[in-house]
Protein backbone atom coordinates (compact mmCIF):
# COMPACT_ATOMS: atom_id res chain seq x y z
CA UNK A 1 0.00 0.00 0.00
CA UNK A 2 1.20 3.10 -1.17
CA UNK A 3 0.98 6.27 -2.92
CA UNK A 4 4.12 7.37 -4.04
CA UNK A 5 4.37 10.72 -6.24
CA UNK A 6 3.75 11.12 -10.08
CA UNK A 7 3.84 14.81 -9.53
CA UNK A 8 2.62 16.21 -12.37
CA UNK A 9 -1.24 17.51 -12.12
CA UNK A 10 -0.87 17.16 -8.62
CA UNK A 11 -2.65 20.69 -7.82
CA UNK A 12 -2.02 23.83 -9.23
CA UNK A 13 0.64 26.03 -8.09
CA UNK A 14 -1.47 28.19 -6.41
CA UNK A 15 -2.95 25.79 -4.12
CA UNK A 16 -2.10 25.81 -0.34
CA UNK A 17 -0.12 22.89 0.86
CA UNK A 18 -0.45 21.28 3.99
CA UNK A 19 2.72 20.53 5.62
CA UNK A 20 3.84 16.99 7.87
CA UNK A 21 5.29 17.57 11.33
CA UNK A 22 8.83 16.72 9.75
CA UNK A 23 8.21 19.33 6.73
CA UNK A 24 11.37 21.56 8.06
CA UNK A 25 13.27 19.18 9.33
CA UNK A 26 13.48 17.87 5.70
CA UNK A 27 13.90 21.51 4.14
CA UNK A 28 16.88 22.06 6.90
CA UNK A 29 18.43 18.09 5.14
CA UNK A 30 18.36 20.08 1.66
CA UNK A 31 15.23 18.24 0.45
CA UNK A 32 13.34 18.54 -3.11
CA UNK A 33 9.89 19.35 -1.90
CA UNK A 34 6.83 18.65 -4.14
CA UNK A 35 3.06 18.97 -3.92
CA UNK A 36 2.00 15.58 -3.41
CA UNK A 37 -1.37 14.34 -2.06
CA UNK A 38 -1.54 18.03 -0.85
CA UNK A 39 1.03 18.47 0.53
CA UNK A 40 4.62 19.32 0.67
CA UNK A 41 6.82 16.36 0.91
CA UNK A 42 10.37 15.41 -0.24
CA UNK A 43 10.84 13.58 -3.53
CA UNK A 44 14.89 13.34 -3.09
CA UNK A 45 17.75 14.74 -0.38
CA UNK A 46 21.06 15.80 -1.87
CA UNK A 47 22.50 11.74 -2.71
CA UNK A 48 19.48 11.70 -5.42
CA UNK A 49 16.55 8.95 -5.83
CA UNK A 50 19.38 6.22 -7.14
CA UNK A 51 21.60 6.25 -4.44
CA UNK A 52 18.99 6.40 -1.60
CA UNK A 53 16.90 3.62 -3.31
CA UNK A 54 20.28 1.22 -3.50
CA UNK A 55 21.42 2.60 0.48
CA UNK A 56 17.48 1.57 1.23
CA UNK A 57 18.34 -2.10 -0.65
CA UNK A 58 22.11 -2.06 1.12
CA UNK A 59 21.68 -0.60 4.90
CA UNK A 60 18.19 1.33 6.03
CA UNK A 61 15.83 3.80 5.02
CA UNK A 62 13.76 6.53 6.81
CA UNK A 63 10.80 8.05 5.21
CA UNK A 64 7.91 10.66 6.19
CA UNK A 65 5.00 9.28 5.26
CA UNK A 66 2.45 11.35 7.76
CA UNK A 67 0.49 12.81 4.51
CA UNK A 68 -1.01 8.94 4.48
CA UNK A 69 -4.43 8.77 6.65
CA UNK A 70 -4.01 7.36 10.27
CA UNK A 71 -7.56 6.22 12.16
CA UNK A 72 -9.01 4.19 14.71
CA UNK A 73 -12.36 2.44 13.81
CA UNK A 74 -14.65 1.49 17.42
CA UNK A 75 -18.00 0.59 17.73
CA UNK A 76 -19.94 -2.77 19.34
CA UNK A 77 -18.58 -4.79 16.55
CA UNK A 78 -16.26 -3.44 14.44
CA UNK A 79 -14.87 -6.54 13.38
CA UNK A 80 -17.37 -7.84 11.90
CA UNK A 81 -18.89 -4.45 10.40
CA UNK A 82 -15.37 -3.74 8.83
CA UNK A 83 -15.98 -6.76 6.72
CA UNK A 84 -18.88 -4.72 5.02
CA UNK A 85 -16.81 -2.56 3.24
CA UNK A 86 -13.43 -5.46 2.40
CA UNK A 87 -13.11 -8.85 1.43
CA UNK A 88 -10.60 -9.95 4.18
CA UNK A 89 -11.08 -11.80 7.04
CA UNK A 90 -11.25 -9.16 9.76
CA UNK A 91 -13.11 -11.33 12.61
CA UNK A 92 -10.60 -13.50 12.67
CA UNK A 93 -7.77 -11.81 12.91
CA UNK A 94 -5.77 -12.02 15.96
CA UNK A 95 -4.75 -9.12 18.07
CA UNK A 96 -1.18 -7.86 17.44
CA UNK A 97 -1.71 -8.65 14.02
CA UNK A 98 -2.83 -6.69 10.83
CA UNK A 99 -3.12 -7.76 6.98
CA UNK A 100 -3.68 -5.37 3.62
CA UNK A 101 -6.94 -5.38 2.44
CA UNK A 102 -9.42 -2.82 -0.17
CA UNK A 103 -11.98 -1.27 0.07
CA UNK A 104 -14.45 -1.61 -2.65
CA UNK A 105 -16.95 -0.32 -4.29
CA UNK A 106 -20.33 -2.06 -5.05
CA UNK A 107 -18.75 -2.80 -8.27
CA UNK A 108 -16.09 -4.95 -7.08
CA UNK A 109 -13.33 -1.95 -8.22
CA UNK A 110 -10.80 -0.61 -5.53
CA UNK A 111 -11.58 2.48 -3.84
CA UNK A 112 -8.11 2.44 -2.14
CA UNK A 113 -5.58 -0.41 -0.86
CA UNK A 114 -5.54 -0.27 3.21
CA UNK A 115 -3.74 -1.77 6.54
CA UNK A 116 -5.52 -2.36 8.86
CA UNK A 117 -4.88 -4.14 12.69
CA UNK A 118 -5.00 -4.93 16.23
CA UNK A 119 -2.63 -2.89 18.20
CA UNK A 120 -1.22 -5.13 21.58
CA UNK A 121 0.76 -4.05 24.09
CA UNK A 122 3.05 -6.25 26.20
CA UNK A 123 0.73 -6.75 28.62
CA UNK A 124 -2.01 -8.21 26.25
CA UNK A 125 -3.85 -5.28 26.84
CA UNK A 126 -5.74 -3.22 23.41
CA UNK A 127 -8.98 -2.07 22.77
CA UNK A 128 -11.36 -4.00 20.30
CA UNK A 129 -11.26 -1.79 17.38
CA UNK A 130 -9.07 -1.35 14.34
CA UNK A 131 -5.98 0.57 13.54
CA UNK A 132 -6.20 1.43 9.82
CA UNK A 133 -3.78 3.54 7.77
CA UNK A 134 -5.08 4.40 4.08
CA UNK A 135 -3.09 6.19 1.02
CA UNK A 136 -2.84 9.80 1.57
CA UNK A 137 -4.40 11.34 -1.63
CA UNK A 138 -7.69 9.10 -0.83
CA UNK A 139 -7.70 9.57 2.91
CA UNK A 140 -11.04 11.84 2.96
CA UNK A 141 -13.07 9.54 0.74
CA UNK A 142 -11.83 6.57 2.71
CA UNK A 143 -13.15 7.80 5.89
CA UNK A 144 -16.25 9.45 4.32
CA UNK A 145 -17.13 5.84 2.52
CA UNK A 146 -16.48 4.16 5.87
CA UNK A 147 -18.60 6.50 7.47
CA UNK A 148 -21.24 6.79 5.44
CA UNK A 149 -21.71 2.53 5.08
CA UNK A 150 -21.16 1.60 8.33
CA UNK A 151 -23.09 4.86 10.02
CA UNK A 152 -24.40 3.63 12.97
CA UNK A 153 -22.21 0.86 13.01
CA UNK A 154 -18.66 2.62 14.46
CA UNK A 155 -17.15 5.54 15.05
CA UNK A 156 -14.06 6.86 13.43
CA UNK A 157 -11.42 8.62 15.03
CA UNK A 158 -8.91 10.43 12.93
CA UNK A 159 -5.69 10.30 14.53
CA UNK A 160 -4.45 13.90 12.81
CA UNK A 161 -2.15 14.41 15.81
CA UNK A 162 -0.09 11.53 14.65
CA UNK A 163 2.81 11.12 12.44
CA UNK A 164 3.92 8.17 10.70
CA UNK A 165 7.63 7.17 9.81
CA UNK A 166 9.06 3.90 8.07
CA UNK A 167 12.07 3.04 8.28
CA UNK A 168 13.00 -0.19 5.90
CA UNK A 169 15.84 -2.41 4.90
CA UNK A 170 18.21 -4.79 6.22
CA UNK A 171 19.91 -3.06 8.78
CA UNK A 172 16.20 -1.22 9.77
CA UNK A 173 15.72 -3.93 12.36
CA UNK A 174 19.31 -3.14 13.93
CA UNK A 175 18.88 0.58 13.65
CA UNK A 176 15.31 1.05 15.45
CA UNK A 177 16.01 -1.88 18.38
CA UNK A 178 18.57 0.88 19.94
CA UNK A 179 15.65 2.51 20.80
CA UNK A 180 13.09 0.07 20.84
CA UNK A 181 14.22 -3.31 21.76
CA UNK A 182 10.96 -4.74 21.97
CA UNK A 183 10.77 -4.98 17.90
CA UNK A 184 13.66 -7.74 17.72
CA UNK A 185 10.69 -10.40 18.65
CA UNK A 186 7.98 -8.79 16.32
CA UNK A 187 7.58 -11.12 13.03
CA UNK A 188 6.61 -9.63 9.78
CA UNK A 189 2.66 -8.02 9.98
CA UNK A 190 2.52 -7.91 13.90
CA UNK A 191 1.81 -4.62 15.18
CA UNK A 192 2.24 -3.43 18.55
CA UNK A 193 1.76 -0.79 21.28
CA UNK A 194 5.49 0.25 22.46
CA UNK A 195 6.88 2.36 24.40
CA UNK A 196 9.97 4.30 22.42
CA UNK A 197 11.88 7.82 22.01
CA UNK A 198 9.96 8.88 25.15
CA UNK A 199 6.71 8.70 23.62
CA UNK A 200 3.64 5.88 22.98
CA UNK A 201 3.94 4.22 19.46
CA UNK A 202 2.13 2.25 17.39
CA UNK A 203 4.53 -0.02 15.49
CA UNK A 204 4.38 -2.57 12.62
CA UNK A 205 6.63 -4.58 11.16
CA UNK A 206 5.66 -4.03 6.91
CA UNK A 207 6.55 -1.41 4.53
CA UNK A 208 6.03 -0.97 1.41
CA UNK A 209 9.55 -1.18 -0.52
CA UNK A 210 9.78 -4.64 -0.67
CA UNK A 211 12.42 -4.88 2.11
CA UNK A 212 12.23 -5.95 5.96
CA UNK A 213 11.07 -2.66 7.82
CA UNK A 214 8.39 -0.88 10.09
CA UNK A 215 6.03 1.76 10.06
CA UNK A 216 5.88 3.83 13.24
CA UNK A 217 2.89 5.88 14.02
CA UNK A 218 4.44 8.67 16.47
CA UNK A 219 3.00 11.63 18.19
CA UNK A 220 3.48 14.62 16.50
CA UNK A 221 5.19 16.37 19.05
CA UNK A 222 7.78 13.82 19.21
CA UNK A 223 8.27 13.16 15.22
CA UNK A 224 10.79 15.34 15.16
CA UNK A 225 12.94 13.48 17.94
CA UNK A 226 12.06 10.14 16.66
CA UNK A 227 13.53 11.26 12.66
CA UNK A 228 16.51 12.55 14.32
CA UNK A 229 17.38 10.03 16.99
CA UNK A 230 17.55 7.55 14.12
CA UNK A 231 18.70 9.76 11.79
CA UNK A 232 22.06 9.70 13.85
CA UNK A 233 22.39 6.00 12.92
CA UNK A 234 25.02 5.73 10.65
CA UNK A 235 23.50 2.93 8.81
CA UNK A 236 20.34 5.20 8.23
CA UNK A 237 19.74 7.63 5.79
CA UNK A 238 16.74 9.81 5.41
CA UNK A 239 14.86 8.82 1.27
CA UNK A 240 12.31 10.57 -0.33
CA UNK A 241 9.02 9.04 -2.45
CA UNK A 242 10.71 9.00 -5.22
CA UNK A 243 13.12 5.82 -4.25
CA UNK A 244 9.95 4.77 -2.47
CA UNK A 245 8.30 4.44 -5.99
CA UNK A 246 11.31 2.74 -7.34
CA UNK A 247 11.83 0.31 -4.87
CA UNK A 248 7.63 -0.70 -4.48
CA UNK A 249 7.95 -1.24 -8.36
CA UNK A 250 11.31 -3.39 -7.96
CA UNK A 251 9.19 -4.98 -5.66
CA UNK A 252 6.07 -5.50 -8.21
CA UNK A 253 3.28 -4.00 -5.31
CA UNK A 254 0.64 -1.40 -7.02
CA UNK A 255 0.16 2.08 -6.93
CA UNK A 256 -3.69 3.47 -6.06
CA UNK A 257 -4.16 5.68 -8.53
CA UNK A 258 -2.03 4.19 -11.24
CA UNK A 259 -1.91 0.22 -10.94
CA UNK A 260 -5.31 0.66 -8.79
CA UNK A 261 -8.50 2.46 -9.30
CA UNK A 262 -12.35 2.29 -9.02
CA UNK A 263 -12.42 -0.01 -12.28
CA UNK A 264 -9.83 -2.59 -11.13
CA UNK A 265 -11.32 -5.51 -9.20
CA UNK A 266 -8.54 -6.95 -6.83
CA UNK A 267 -8.47 -10.00 -9.27
CA UNK A 268 -7.42 -8.54 -12.36
CA UNK A 269 -4.76 -6.51 -9.93
CA UNK A 270 -3.02 -9.70 -8.29
CA UNK A 271 -4.52 -9.22 -5.04
CA UNK A 272 -6.51 -12.51 -4.68
CA UNK A 273 -4.91 -13.06 -1.46
CA UNK A 274 -6.85 -10.36 0.64
CA UNK A 275 -9.91 -12.47 -0.58
CA UNK A 276 -10.08 -14.78 2.13
CA UNK A 277 -11.77 -18.14 1.59
CA UNK A 278 -14.62 -18.05 3.70
CA UNK A 279 -15.37 -14.48 2.35
CA UNK A 280 -15.68 -15.76 -1.38
CA UNK A 281 -17.89 -18.68 -0.08
CA UNK A 282 -20.25 -16.11 2.10
CA UNK A 283 -20.28 -13.31 -0.87
CA UNK A 284 -21.26 -10.45 1.82
CA UNK A 285 -18.48 -8.23 0.74
CA UNK A 286 -19.41 -4.96 -1.84
CA UNK A 287 -18.70 -6.29 -5.62
CA UNK A 288 -19.16 -10.07 -4.79
CA UNK A 289 -20.74 -11.25 -7.94
CA UNK A 290 -18.08 -9.64 -10.28
CA UNK A 291 -15.17 -11.02 -8.20
CA UNK A 292 -16.52 -14.42 -7.31
CA UNK A 293 -17.27 -14.51 -10.85
CA UNK A 294 -13.78 -13.47 -12.07
CA UNK A 295 -12.01 -16.24 -9.53
CA UNK A 296 -14.14 -18.62 -11.15
CA UNK A 297 -13.94 -18.07 -14.76
CA UNK A 298 -10.96 -15.40 -14.97
CA UNK A 299 -10.36 -11.58 -15.61
CA UNK A 300 -10.81 -10.13 -19.05
CA UNK A 301 -7.71 -8.47 -17.70
CA UNK A 302 -4.59 -8.91 -15.54
CA UNK A 303 -1.50 -7.43 -13.74
CA UNK A 304 1.35 -8.36 -14.74
CA UNK A 305 5.19 -7.66 -14.63
CA UNK A 306 7.39 -6.24 -17.87
CA UNK A 307 10.97 -6.52 -18.57
CA UNK A 308 11.92 -3.56 -21.10
CA UNK A 309 14.75 -5.04 -23.19
CA UNK A 310 15.82 -2.47 -25.17
CA UNK A 311 15.39 1.13 -25.34
CA UNK A 312 13.72 4.21 -22.74
CA UNK A 313 11.89 2.71 -19.57
CA UNK A 314 7.96 2.58 -20.34
CA UNK A 315 6.30 4.92 -18.46
CA UNK A 316 2.67 4.99 -17.60
CA UNK A 317 0.44 4.93 -20.52
CA UNK A 318 2.11 3.81 -22.68
CA UNK A 319 0.97 1.37 -24.78
CA UNK A 320 1.84 -2.62 -24.70
CA UNK A 321 1.27 -4.65 -28.04
CA UNK A 322 1.61 -8.12 -29.17
CA UNK A 323 4.28 -9.17 -31.87
CA UNK A 324 2.27 -8.81 -34.81
CA UNK A 325 1.90 -4.65 -33.63
CA UNK A 326 -1.78 -5.18 -32.52
CA UNK A 327 -2.60 -2.59 -29.15
CA UNK A 328 -3.12 -5.32 -26.43
CA UNK A 329 -2.80 -3.80 -23.20
CA UNK A 330 -1.52 -0.45 -21.02
CA UNK A 331 1.44 0.20 -18.99
CA UNK A 332 0.10 1.30 -15.60
CA UNK A 333 3.67 2.04 -13.51
CA UNK A 334 7.21 1.81 -14.93
CA UNK A 335 10.57 3.00 -14.71
CA UNK A 336 14.34 2.24 -14.51
CA UNK A 337 15.38 0.05 -11.74
CA UNK A 338 18.55 0.94 -9.95
CA UNK A 339 18.74 -2.90 -8.64
CA UNK A 340 18.93 -4.74 -12.07
CA UNK A 341 19.84 -2.12 -14.27
CA UNK A 342 16.97 -2.34 -16.68
CA UNK A 343 13.91 -0.91 -17.41
CA UNK A 344 10.55 -2.60 -15.95
CA UNK A 345 6.88 -1.78 -15.84
CA UNK A 346 3.40 -3.28 -14.29
CA UNK A 347 0.66 -3.36 -17.07
CA UNK A 348 -2.69 -4.47 -18.12
CA UNK A 349 -3.35 -7.24 -20.70
CA UNK A 350 -5.75 -10.10 -21.62
CA UNK A 351 -4.88 -13.43 -19.52
CA UNK A 352 -3.57 -15.12 -23.31
CA UNK A 353 -0.47 -12.89 -22.80
CA UNK A 354 0.15 -13.10 -19.18
CA UNK A 355 2.31 -15.87 -19.19
CA UNK A 356 5.98 -15.47 -18.04
CA UNK A 357 8.08 -15.76 -21.14
CA UNK A 358 5.72 -13.95 -23.45
CA UNK A 359 6.66 -11.57 -25.89
CA UNK A 360 5.35 -8.34 -26.26
CA UNK A 361 6.40 -4.44 -27.26
CA UNK A 362 5.81 -1.41 -25.55
CA UNK A 363 5.47 1.89 -27.49
CA UNK A 364 7.71 4.67 -26.20
CA UNK A 365 7.93 7.74 -27.75
CA UNK A 366 6.29 6.39 -30.93
CA UNK A 367 8.49 3.83 -31.09
CA UNK A 368 8.03 -0.17 -30.45
CA UNK A 369 10.69 -1.75 -27.97
CA UNK A 370 10.72 -5.11 -27.12
CA UNK A 371 9.51 -6.43 -23.80
CA UNK A 372 8.89 -9.74 -22.26
CA UNK A 373 6.35 -10.71 -19.55
CA UNK A 374 8.59 -11.53 -16.02
CA UNK A 375 7.23 -12.62 -12.79
CA UNK A 376 6.94 -10.69 -9.70
CA UNK A 377 8.69 -9.20 -7.95
CA UNK A 378 11.38 -7.90 -10.15
CA UNK A 379 14.08 -7.82 -7.37
CA UNK A 380 15.56 -10.91 -6.24
CA UNK A 381 13.43 -12.45 -3.56
CA UNK A 382 15.78 -11.53 -0.96
CA UNK A 383 14.89 -7.83 -0.85
CA UNK A 384 10.97 -8.79 -0.76
CA UNK A 385 8.40 -9.82 1.64
CA UNK A 386 5.19 -9.87 0.53
CA UNK A 387 2.06 -8.36 1.90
Amino acid sequence: MSDTPNTAGDLPAEAVLKTTPLTDTHVALGARMVPFAGYSMPVQYADGVMKEHLWTRESAGLFDVSHMGQARIRGVAPLAAFEEIVPGDYIGLKPGRQKYSVLLNRQGGIIDDLMAGRPIAADGSGDDGLFVVVNGACKDNDFKVIDDELAGQVQIERLEDRALIAIQGPKAVDALKVHVPEVVTMAFMDIRLLEGFGAELIVSRSGYTGEDGFEISVPAHAATTVWNKLLADERVKPIGLGARDSLRLEAGLPLYGHDLDETVSPVEAGLTFAINKNRREQRDFPGAARIVKELAEGPARVRVGLKVKEGAPAREGAEVADEAGKVVGVVTSGGYSPTLRYGIALAFVPPALAEPGTELKVIVRGKAQACEVVKTPFVPQRYVRKV
